[in-house]
């Protein structure tokens, strides 16, 4: 694997203090936010540099029911050849569910969702995974993500199902240590045996990123400093291998290019604290058997390792029975089964329909007002003038609209179906804001823009005027 060295997640509001930041060997950009035909000047300049950069997808959904959208692989592999880039990553979640698969409305999440660790839901992802793989020209590394619920009868831990991932079908690991103290704090999962039962041997790069606690769940912001427990990760999971790359994530309330600097700094010397370890043979070493720890150095909890493929829990091993080998099982059954499943959970989220049966209803309600807050916010971003247009009533708008109105098209999308569920309840009140909200409506809603010249404008301006009357 290509060593990345110390990286830094580009984005448009740091693209300058990025491109100026001492010792930064990569960087990652948000595949969907490229264009291919139009690279940013500062993404241009870096690639003329000799930085590498890695798109980072984030909307393909490997994790859901349905095999990957032709269409969304194709964008993905454009970007990777517009960039030159040595591999591409996305991440193990769904972000959809619904439609003919499950004859239920198509819901989309606008976020990354966890996976049932099962399975039918591991025999899914890899079938996916192997379709993703032939699809893109580089080879592709997956991510673990935060959550801040748990599936209900879970048959393997996440170290066991991203080895079982990795082994089948011999693809990357994009190892985020961020996400891993989320789901200690969130789902009481031990860092340190999720670190103990990895094939490290497969990790391309790692992801750093902060988050905040509120009400005892950690919210996965990219958005605050990184704090010491994930460093203390870092250093876990470099005492046992030395990895690639390691990469700073911030997406919001971007800090000095200062405090930039300190962060990844903070980050070196918690990746030297851990190759020193591994150098000394303190903690694991990269020559063991991943899963199994170092005699003497165990962490408490850690259990039972797993040190080669088909060693699972009894449960799974009863699930791997009835279903028979990977190459045999019924994959399209364990499709609508996974399916059927993600479409009851995220339908709970996103449309207030029952909270399906074993899950906590309480970290249910979590997860959906977080969804519906992200939905604002992003789409306040693609829709700027919105915000503008309806002042401080955007969001109280927005998350009553968001309750019961399901996200079924993008945020785009979303943007336009709220300004229309507001103008057919006759809102706002104040009639300026409602008629600049149906100007920026009409001009967006159409085929195309709408036409400027003085004679369209006139028949629009009449056209208003009869409709008064």
């Amino acid at each position: 694997m290509e060593r990345l060295g110390t990286g830094i997640g580009w984005r448009p509001e740091i693209a300058d203090a990025v491109e100026h930041m001492p010792g930064i060997d990569w960087v990652e950009a948000v595949a969907e936010n490229i264009c291919p035909g139009h690279l940013p000047d500062s993404l241009r300049r870096l690639r003329e540099r000799g930085v590498t950069v890695v798109p980072h997808g984030v909307s393909l959904g490997l994790g859901g029911a349905e095999r990957p959208d032709e269409g969304r692989l194709a964008a993905l592999a454009e970007r990777v050849t517009a960039l030159g880039s040595p591999l591409v990553t996305e991440h193990i979640a769904f972000v959809r569910a619904g439609g003919a698969l499950t004859a239920s409305p198509r819901l989309e999440a606008g976020h990354l969702l966890p996976v049932p660790r099962t399975r039918d839901a591991l025999d899914v992802l890899c079938e996916n995974v192997r379709i993703a793989q032939d699809a893109l020209p580089v080879p592709l590394a997956v991510e673990n993500i935060a959550a801040l619920i748990s599936w209900p009868a879970e048959e393997m831990t996440e170290g066991q199902f991203l080895y079982e991932l990795a082994d089948r079908t011999g693809v990357r690991l994009l190892i985020d240590v961020a996400n891993l103290h989320t789901n200690h704090v969130n789902r009481g999962e031990d860092p340190a045996k999720a670190l103990a039962e990895l094939p490290l041997e497969a990790i391309a790069y790692v992801h750093v990123a902060g988050g905040f606690a509120r009400d005892g769940v950690w919210h996965d912001s990219h958005a605050h400093p990184v704090p010491q427990p994930v460093l203390d990760i870092l250093t876990d999971l470099a005492s046992r291998v030395r990895p690639p790359g390691v990469l700073l994530e911030r997406d919001e309330n971007f800090p000095e290019p200062a405090e930039l600097r300190s962060e990844l700094a903070s980050i070196r010397r918690a990746l030297e604290a851990g190759a020193e370890l591994l150098r000394t043979g303190t903690q694991t070493t990269e020559a063991e058997t991943p899963g199994t720890p170092t005699p003497g150095t165990q962490t408490p909890g850690t259990g039972t390792a797993l040190r080669a493929r088909g060693h699972e829990t009894g449960a799974a091993e009863a699930t791997r029975g009835a279903f028979g080998p990977p190459h045999l099982r019924d994959t399209g059954a364990a499709r609508q089964r996974t399916g059927l499943a993600q479409a009851a959970l995220l339908s709970a989220l996103v449309a207030g329909t029952p909270v399906p049966e074993g899950f906590d209803r309480v970290r249910i309600g979590v997860q959906a007002r977080a969804l519906a807050a992200k939905r604002a916010d992003v789409v306040a971003k693609v829709a700027p003038e919105l915000p503008v247009i309806l002042g401080p009533g955007y969001r109280p708008a927005f998350l009553g609209y968001a309750q019961t109105r399901p996200m079924t098209g993008g945020y785009r999308r979303d943007a336009l179906t709220f300004a229309e569920h507001l103008l057919a309840a006759g809102r706002p009140g104040d009639g300026q804001a409602r008629w600049e909200l149906r100007e920026w409506w009409l001009e967006r809603s159409g085929p195309a823009p709408r036409s400027g010249r003085p004679v369209h404008r006139l028949a629009r301006a009449t056209r208003r005027v009869l409709l008064r009357r």
